[in-house]
C-alpha cells in the first residue's frame, strides 16, 4: 500500500494521487519525486561525489565485498523475497548485483539526490526508481524486504529512519543495514562523506530492536584489515591528503586485488558462521516482528 505524506491515507499501489486529498508526488523524466525541496539540497552528501563513484564502485575491493555480502545475507536470511527496496541506492551498484543475483525480484530504489538516480536508471533499468527522504517512506507493509547499505550514517535521526523502514515493510518482512563501525575510527574520509556518526557494537542492534525488530544476523566486516583501516585513518588525522574525499579509494590495481582477496577470506569465513565482533563495517538482518 501506498501512504499519503500529506494526511496519511493509505492506498493502493496502482493509484497515483492520494484519493482523500488528492496529493501526491510530481513527476520528472519518469521518476516520482516524493521530496522536491531535498532533491539537490546536499543534506548528508555531496551530489557531486556520484559520478566518481560510478567509476570507483565496480573496481574497489570494499564495495564489491560489501555488495557479495549483502547478497549472501539475501540468499541465506531472506530466501522468499519478492520485492526488494533499496533506501539510498545512490548510483544503484548494489541493487544492480541484486537484479543479477535473483532475477525474479521485484526491485525497487530511493535516493534522496536526483543526480544518483541518473546512474541507477542506467545501471538497473527495469527497477522502480523514487526521489525520497528516507525518514518519510510512502508505503505501509509493502515490500518483503529494504536495504540500506552506508545510509542512515549519513541522517541525523536514524530513529525515524527505522520507524519508517519498519512501517514500509510486511509482516514478517526484513531489513538488511550496513554502517561503519567504531567512532574512534573517525577520520577526515568519514568528514569528507558527510557522515552523522560511526556506531558502537551493538548499538544498531539496539536501535532495530527499539524499532520492533528482532535482529536474526549480526557480524562486522573488514575485520582482518583493521588494524591496517586503523593507520590509515588515524594517520589521515594528523596530514592532508589533498581534499579528496575518494582518496582511499583509489588503490593501486595490485593492492586492490590483495585487498578483495582479503575480503572474499572473511566473506568465506561468515559462510562458516563465523561472525567477527569487530571491524570497519557492521552488517546487520532483522526481522519485522508481528
Amino acid at each position: 500500500m501506498k501512504a499519503c505524506l500529506h494526511c496519511g491515507t493509505t492506498f493502493p499501489t496502482t493509484v497515483a494521487a492520494c484519493p482523500a486529498c488528492g496529493h501526491g508526488p510530481s513527476v520528472r523524466d519518469g521518476i516520482a519525486h516524493h521530496a522536491p525541496t531535498m532533491a539537490s539540497s546536499g543534506e548528508g552528501f555531496r551530489p557531486e561525489y556520484f559520478d566518481e563513484l560510478a567509476r570507483l564502485e565496480s573496481r574497489n575491493f570494499w564495495f564489491r565485498a560489501r555488495s557479495q555480502l549483502v547478497i549472501d545475507a539475501i540468499g541465506r536470511y531472506f530466501p522468499r523475497c519478492r520485492n526488494f527496496l533499496e533506501i539510498g541506492c545512490g548510483t544503484g551498484y548494489v541493487l544492480m548485483g541484486v537484479g543479477q543475483a535473483f532475477p525474479g525480484m521485484t526491485l525497487s530504489g530511493s535516493e534522496l539526490f536526483v543526480e544518483g538516480l541518473t546512474y541507477a536508471a542506467r545501471r538497473v533499468p527495469n527497477a522502480e526508481l523514487m526521489q525520497m527522504d528516507a525518514r518519510q517512506i510512502p508505503y505501509r507493509e509493502e515490500f518483503d524486504l529494504i536495504g540500506a547499505f552506508d545510509v542512515i550514517e549519513h541522517i541525523e535521526d536514524h530513529v525515524a529512519v527505522l520507524k519508517a523502514i519498519h512501517a514500509a515493510l510486511v509482516p514478517g518482512g526484513g531489513v538488511i543495514i550496513t554502517v561503519p563501525q567504531h567512532p574512534w575510527l573517525w577520520s577526515r574520509s568519514d568528514d569528507y562523506a558527510c557522515h552523522v556518526r560511526r556506531y558502537e557494537r551493538g548499538q544498531m542492534e539496539r536501535l532495530l530492536e527499539q524499532a520492533g525488530m528482532r535482529v536474526v544476523f549480526s557480524s562486522s566486516f573488514v575485520t582482518i584489515l583493521l588494524p591496517l583501516l586503523a593507520m590509515s585513518r588515524l594517520s589521515s588525522r594528523t596530514r592532508d591528503n589533498g581534499g579528496d574525499p575518494a582518496g582511499e579509494l583509489k588503490l593501486p590495481a595490485i593492492a586492490n586485488a590483495c585487498l578483495y582477496g582479503v575480503m572474499q577470506v572473511e566473506r568465506l569465513l561468515i559462510r562458516l558462521g563465523v561472525r567477527f565482533p569487530f571491524g570497519g563495517t557492521r552488517l546487520v538482518c532483522a526481522e519485522k516482528t508481528t
